[in-house]
């Protein structure tokens, strides 16, 4: 019993031999065996052995990772080292080393690909990210859940990764080599962090601001907008619960929702988000819970652009505040030559809300069933996907 192990334990430790189809990185080999030829390409010398390793070799692997390991591979050596673009394992038929190409968090892989930082966050590149980040400020390095395995940034990535493309668990923890559990952590930890962090920030601009910004054509046929209203609506698993079916039901989109109303700016910043509700919410007791309706909110003499279906004139009233909607026909068989003129205008700049609302559904997360394990967060990930949407280039031009 005790030679078997020792030869075992000595097979273990004899050194590879490269085969013909083996591939290595070139850091784990000497200057002096590799050969520069005079078109200047390089190659390596017959006799050359990798010879150079920087990784520690975990010699006591844990107990877990022993019993799930024990009956595929017996001598079973990870090389943990960054810097080198290869992982290893010994096979157990041939005991040669085989070299497998290396699994790196997405961020790691593409952090200087453009497209791929785009694609996966909608940023233009890795430094806008990076910015975002850094907005979040250095409490992001002091959350209340740890992961060992994915530094903070990494951790953002896999957030938003999730939000662009409505990734399952189960992928992303393929991806980022960690547990479904983890993943789930990570995904409520930093959607409950950015949720705080981004609501601090205070988005309704003044009316000084506004103006500042205002489009030239905007500021020619509306120039007391303070604000372009509208709601939209997610769609969500169906509840167990029966008053929460029907309180979640839409009549709109016939299924379970929840939703929200938002505001944006003249130039296209979005300025207001309120908290999510049930889809048979209307539009009108949204706004009667809003802080909309708080005083000192608007000027009076501000006026709010809407869609015929809010009508709440009648609340803002008091404010002085006037809510330009189109006509409604009220018992007249059609609209008058002016009023349809007027309401083509309106349509033409309330436009503006409906666009940065199709931009955040841009997030996948919004587009399929919302899953009841994350409905709890629903109204924060509604918040974190339009504040998203604040930091990419605008959608209005100057000139609208």
């Amino acid at each position: 019993m005790a030679n078997r192990h020792k030869k075992r334990h000595k097979r273990r430790k004899q050194l590879w031999q490269p085969g013909p189809h083996d591939r290595v990185c070139k850091r784990h080999f000497k200057a002096s065996d590799f050969i520069t030829t005079k078109g200047k390409q390089v190659y390596l010398t017959k006799s050359a052995v990798p010879s150079i390793f920087d990784f520690k070799v975990n010699k006591s692997p844990s107990n877990r990772l022993s019993r799930n390991w024990r009956k595929e591979f017996p001598s079973v050596l990870m090389a943990n080292d960054k810097t080198c673009p290869h992982q290893f394992y010994y096979d157990k038929a041939n005991l040669h080393k085989v070299i497998l190409p290396c699994l790196l968090p997405p961020l790691l892989q593409h952090k200087e690909n453009d497209s791929a930082i785009q694609y996966y966050t909608g940023f233009n590149n890795y430094r806008h990210f990076k910015f975002f980040f850094d907005v979040l400020g250095p409490a992001a390095f002091d959350l209340n859940y740890k992961c060992a395995t994915l530094q903070p940034e990494e951790q953002l990535f896999l957030t938003i990764m999730k939000l662009r493309q409505g990734k399952d668990d189960f992928e992303l923890s393929l991806m980022f080599h960690v547990s479904e559990t983890v993943v789930s952590a990570i995904f409520n930890t930093w959607i409950n962090f950015i949720y705080f962090q981004l609501s601090e920030i205070d988005v309704w601009p003044s009316q000084e601001v506004i103006q500042q910004h205002m489009p030239k054509d905007f500021r020619k046929k509306f120039n007391t907008t303070r604000v372009i209203l509208d709601a939209t609506e997610i769609p969500i698993h169906k509840p167990s619960n029966v008053e929460a079916q029907s309180s979640t039901f839409s009549s709109y989109k016939n299924k379970n929702t929840l939703k929200v109303m938002v505001g944006c700016s003249p130039s296209g910043l979005i300025s207001y988000i309120s908290d999510a509700y049930g889809g048979r919410t209307t539009d009108r007791q949204i706004i009667e819970r809003s802080s909309l309706l708080n005083p000192g909110k608007f000027n009076p003499g501000d006026s709010i652009m809407a869609d015929r279906g809010i009508m709440v004139q009648d609340l803002f009233a008091s404010q002085d505040v006037y809510v330009n909607t189109p006509h409604l026909l009220r018992g007249k068989n059609q609209l008058t030559e002016e009023e349809i003129i007027a309401d083509r205008r309106v349509s033409s700049k309330r436009i503006h809300v409906e666009r940065v609302i199709g931009l955040c559904k841009t997030f996948k997360i919004l587009k399929s069933d919302l899953h009841h394990t994350k409905l709890h967060l629903g109204s924060k990930i509604l918040f974190v996907c339009f504040m998203l949407v604040n930091f990419r280039n605008s959608v209005v031009s100057k000139l609208a």
